[in-house]
């Protein structure tokens, strides 16, 4: 279904255009004229426009270019008679979708734009097939990952405010995109801002939009991640970093969903679920007067705790697995495996960065390994560093027979469990135990305990 705007100034192509879109399951606007359609589309954004080329007050080329320049996400059909045809191809080589030349059939506009529909519909499968080989999805089995992700898809469903905490490299935006994923607005922009890779002068410029000549170098209007998220989802990644004159502005949109850009009065009403994120204590900075805390209350009103890695120590296998296929992927050589040494070496490492790391650490080493078994020396110096001084430390201090025993029990379980894709069948067939025996060893060591009969 598109959200679809229609301008023509004849009433009849109103009605008939309009209920046969409508009849199909598109949302349809109507507009009489084109300075009507510009003050829609400064209040909403559209996925398509279908809009007639001759028509009084701002015509459908004029009513085309400022739509390029300010929602260049929107699609747009033009309506012509005959005699202007060469404009509407002139409009296509501009970047417009298609045209229609008068008069027409409803059938053939309806094929028009679920061509469109189908399209768009692609391009968004596309783009979360790209995010799921590039770390688009959640990864765990662990106890504390399995009740997270059950957390999350309980409030994907809801409207209502996200914020997720959980240290740097966690995964943040991994849990905004599933919530934006498994809601009813999936179908709609999920858009992501870093707010802190702006500075304070232009992150009002980035949230909220400007027009042209607002402040110095603002060449030209830019609508900014609002509109540009409206219907669907913001994400704000470093909501901490906002600065307090932007946190009022913010305050306002989510409390009324309203905004106006920088340079003008003119209210914009946007449809839009904020999701926020922060590795930073946000009620500290409230005693610091850094951040408001009535606006800490409206981004609050669901919370996500992300663990840390070294708190589900049990999923290393997991990851481990899943970054080895996703390095491969982007054309490094398949490792022969990793060696007792790596994986001691990685079960040890704390990961202060956690997962995001984890990821780096395995990226680095599955190049240097070129095609061969990933060892220790392969592994990034701070791994590397650690796994060397815990050698160190052995070496003056001998260990009683049982504890050495049960670090090497542990190690090699980790190791047959990669061996096994993390399938524990599997893992207890190498090993040579029972299902059973397995479970309960691994349970003993603290690593993931999903029944996995595969």
């Amino acid at each position: 279904m598109l959200s679809i705007l229609l301008v023509d100034d004849e009433p009849s192509i109103r009605l008939a255009v309009g209920d046969a879109l409508a009849g199909n399951g598109h949302k349809v606007t109507r507009a009489s004229d084109g300075g009507e359609a510009l003050a829609l589309l400064d209040a909403q954004v559209f996925d398509l426009v279908v809009t007639d080329i001759s028509m009084p007050k701002v015509d459908g080329l004029t009513l085309f270019r400022k739509l390029r320049e300010a929602s260049p996400s929107t699609d747009v059909i033009l309506m012509t008679a005959y005699g202007k045809v060469t404009d509407a191809v002139e409009a296509l080589k501009q970047g417009a979708e298609d045209y229609l030349t008068k008069p027409f059939s409803t059938e053939e506009m309806l094929v028009r734009v679920q061509r469109i529909d189908d399209r768009r519909a692609l391009k968004r499968e596309l783009q979360a097939a790209k995010s799921e080989l590039t770390g688009g999805g959640i990864i765990g089995q662990s106890p504390v990952m399995v009740r997270l992700l059950d957390r999350i898809d309980t409030i994907a469903a809801s409207d209502a405010s996200v914020l997720i905490l959980g240290e740097s490299g966690t995964g943040k935006e991994l849990v905004a995109r599933r919530l934006h994923d498994q809601s009813a607005r999936k179908a709609k922009p999920f858009v992501a801002v870093n707010c802190a890779a702006f500075p304070e002068t232009l992150i009002e410029a980035e949230l909220f939009g400007h027009e042209r000549g607002a402040f110095t170098g603002a060449a030209q209007r830019r609508e900014g991640r609002f509109k540009a998220a409206d219907g669907g989802t913001l994400f704000l990644d470093e909501v901490a970093e906002i600065p307090l004159p932007v946190q009022a502005k913010l305050l306002r949109v989510l409390q009324e969903g309203v905004f106006e850009p920088i340079g003008t009065n003119t209210p914009i009403k946007v449809n839009v679920r904020v999701i926020s994120a922060t590795h930073r204590d946000l009620r500290a900075r409230i005693k610091e007067h850094a951040f408001r805390e009535d606006l800490f209350y409206r981004l609050n009103v669901l919370d996500v705790h992300l663990p840390p890695l070294r708190e589900r120590r049990g999923d290393l296998p997991l990851l481990v697995e899943a970054f080895l296929k996703r390095a491969v992927g982007r054309g490094g050589a398949q490792p022969a495996g990793i060696s007792p040494r790596a994986w001691a070496a990685l079960s040890d490492y704390l990961f202060p960065g956690n997962v995001r790391e984890l990821q780096h650490a395995i990226e680095h080493a599955v190049v240097l390994a070129r095609g061969g078994e990933i060892d220790l020396h392969h592994l990034p110096r701070d791994i590397v560093g650690i796994a060397e001084a815990k050698k160190d430390q052995a070496t003056t201090a001998v260990r009683t027979l049982a504890v050495a025993a049960k670090e090497f029990e542990r190690e090699y379980l980790l190791r047959a469990l990669h061996q096994a894709d993390g399938k524990k069948g599997r893992a207890a067939d190498l090993l040579g135990i029972s299902r059973k025996n397995l479970w309960e060893k691994l349970k003993g060591h603290d690593i993931a305990d999903s029944d996995d009969d595969a």
